[in-house]
């Protein structure tokens, strides 16, 4: 049986750099430390974070109570409002907010300022579209398809400023855009998805057209996993999502002849290693 690992799959840039933010401060010693959110949709890494004395915190409220400690910013980054309350509070802040997040930050408070009102088009739920927004203004829209926008309170002729998730679909995203631009607005447009993020897509759906059988290994929550998946599937039925290798039970056996491994940004080396070690027994 061959089988094929992509060489786009696991930690990204900014996701191995938060995490190893974090790890950084245990070195330290210093106490207590906290991340706001998990610092990424894997809940291996942030057992043993927790395990380690790592706590998480969820919510303002969480943060406004807070007298003492320092806090990590995960990659996915947030609003202003964030900021505010940790230095109210005199809380150290380690901001490992991926570069590429940043730059959207820069960019929504610019063009805010400007006079524009930014369209971001993204998960509106996830905690990085979150935190773009908190750089915006109560104007400040998302969108995840043309039909949304449609229904939209944009006025013709008003100035528009369209960016991205780092990690949305950038097929879907030039649709949306090719659409958008028909209806002659004032537009400016910035493609701010991820180049890691597009060749990862762009990997996983070549080598799920070219297998029996493909394996997308990722937090359940996170993003950019759910999207190679979406991707994957379209390119080979028997597609499965996993988080570790005792998640994976194939329906068939004995009939595959190929198998392509591809894993989300916040998926540690050491479990796509076991996937790959460990996926011929499985059959």
């Amino acid at each position: 049986m061959e089988v094929i690992v992509a060489k786009t799959a696991g930690f990204c840039f900014g996701v191995k750099r938060a995490v190893e933010c974090v790890y950084e401060q245990l070195a330290t010693g210093k106490k207590p430390i906290f991340t706001f959110g998990p610092i990424i949709h894997n809940e291996e890494v942030v057992r043993d974070l927790e395990e380690r004395g790592v706590r998480v915190l969820n919510t303002k409220e969480e943060l406004r109570r807070l007298k003492e400690g320092v806090v990590v910013i995960r990659s996915h980054g947030v609003g202003k409002e964030i900021y505010d309350i940790l230095e109210a509070n005199g809380i150290e802040i380690v901001d490992a907010t991926c570069p590429f997040v940043k730059k959207i930050h820069r960019i929504v408070r610019e063009q805010t300022a400007a006079g524009r009102r930014v369209i971001i088009v993204g998960n509106e739920r996830h905690p990085e579209v979150e935190g773009i927004k908190g750089w915006g203004n109560g104007d400040t829209l998302v969108i995840e398809s043309a039909e949304q926008f449609e229904k939209m309170p944009v006025e013709q002729g008003e100035k528009l400023c369209l960016v991205a998730q780092t990690t949305f679909n950038y097929n879907k995203f030039q649709d949306l855009v090719e659409k958008i631009s028909k209806k002659r607005y004032d537009i400016l447009v910035l493609n701010t998805i991820c180049n890691a993020t597009q060749e990862r897509q762009v990997e996983a759906g070549r080598i799920a057209s070219e297998v029996d059988v493909m394996i997308v290994i990722g937090g359940r929550n996170s993003s950019n996993t759910q999207k190679l998946y979406e991707i994957c599937r379209r390119e080979c039925k028997d597609t499965y999502y996993i988080q570790t290798l005792s998640d994976f039970k194939p329906e068939k056996a004995g009939t595959v002849r190929s198998v392509g491994i591809t894993a989300g940004a916040s998926t540690p080396n050491y479990i796509i290693e076991e996937v790959h070690t460990n996926v011929r027994i499985k059959f």
